[in-house]
């Protein structure tokens, strides 16, 4: 009697798929003959293949759970009886897919897979004051990604050892299924799971790195904010990301710029805006007021007559042109009027005159003109 496929590869009958290919490499890592030469290993490692052949196919695996190994015929006695370098041998229909995948079992094939792979690219959040982002400057960032292993040189072997090529794979990297229905024979083609796609198989592994070849390693950089950057601005810093496999070329680092908000200051492109408060005295006769800005405090002339939420410009006091630091745009300056509810005595006297001069009606009970409210109560 044939065994159970699930207990074979020791999982539940409603197992994901994910968890059963989890379990197949788990066990062919465990038994495959390039690493295991206990008696019996073969043996268990081409059981271990043709549970995985059956229930890694969805349709097969339907088959099989109504109908037993009866539901799937031969398929899996015959795709697994020789292990996956059987598949490799196949002629007639598998010939096509081949030929699609640049001669998946040719010398062409395995150069492609087993050469060095492009490393990760890499994100970092930058967070900066308004005035940073507003002039720019040197930051220090601390990073942490992989590097190439120095002591196995990214081979991932013990030194003085090398990594030999996957029987399971011949060293192409990729093994091609072969499912028989009643339909005909359908293949796929993946990466191998006995060596993960490189083609080869690490049996004494570097202690440096664990035989990943690669090690993750702290570090520090330091990074020119250009002037005038927004929040948002990504910065790429290159090189600086994930070594790639097998000695390839590692990844970039990508710097996110977050620009924190200001009390005084905001920003609208290249202009920045800023609020300044003046009694009603300084507006209606005019001052000199000392302002704050990004270079720093600033003389500003406040014209007699502003009106309220008047708009004053500082001209070349806004955020530099990126790209171009010596073109600013202006320091947008919003006037906001300050009149009093209550007034001193002689304040009032004063006012009182004044709207008698100028015939203003005001006071209680009457219709008020301008500067009655300041007189209620």
């Amino acid at each position: 009697m044939a065994r159970d496929y699930y207990e074979t590869l020791g999982v539940s009958r409603n197992a994901e798929q994910d968890e059963i290919k989890r379990a197949y490499r788990k066990l062919a890592r465990k038994y495959h003959p390039d690493v295991n030469k206990a008696a019996g290993a073969e043996e268990t490692f081409k059981e271990v293949s043709r549970a995985y052949e059956v229930l890694s196919e969805p349709e097969v695996r339907s088959r099989y759970d109504r109908f037993g190994d009866a539901g799937v015929g031969g398929a899996a006695a015959g795709a697994g009886a020789g292990g996956f370098q059987d598949f490799q041998d196949m002629g007639g229909f598998a010939d096509i897919f081949e030929s699609f995948f640049n001669g998946f079992s040719g010398p062409q094939g395995q150069q492609r897979r087993r050469g060095p792979m492009q490393g990760d690219d890499l994100r970092l959040n930058l967070k900066l004051d308004f005035k940073e982002a507003v002039f720019g400057g040197e930051k220090e960032i601390k990073i942490s990604h992989l590097e190439t292993c120095t002591t196995c040189d990214g081979s991932g072997a013990k030194p003085g050892t090398q990594p030999r090529t996957c029987s399971t794979c011949s060293g192409a990297g990729q093994v091609r299924r072969a499912t028989r229905t009643p339909f005909g024979i359908f293949n796929q083609v993946s990466a191998c799971p006995t060596c993960d796609g490189s083609g080869e198989v690490v049996e004494e592994r570097c202690e440096t790195c664990g035989g990943n070849g690669q090690k993750q390693t702290n570090k520090k950089l330091k990074i020119t904010v250009p002037a005038g950057v927004e929040n948002g601005t990504r910065l790429r810093v290159s090189g600086e990301g994930d070594a790639g496999k097998r000695n390839g070329k590692s990844g970039d680092l990508y710097v996110y710029l977050v620009v924190n908000e200001d009390s005084k200051f905001k920003r609208d492109g290249i202009n920045i805006l800023s609020d300044l408060k003046v009694s009603y005295l300084q507006a209606i006769l005019g001052c000199e007021l000392d302002v704050e800005t990004v270079d720093g405090q600033v003389s500003l002339h406040v014209p007699a007559g502003t009106q309220p939420n008047t708009v004053l410009s500082l001209d070349n006091r806004g955020v530099p042109r990126l790209g171009n630091p010596v073109s600013r745009g202006n320091h947008l300056i919003t006037v906001k009027v300050d009149i009093p509810t209550r007034l001193k005595g002689d304040e009032r006297e004063l006012l009182l005159k004044l709207a008698e001069t100028r015939g203003e009606v005001v006071g209680k009970g009457k219709k008020e003109g301008f500067l009655g409210g300041l007189f209620n109560g």
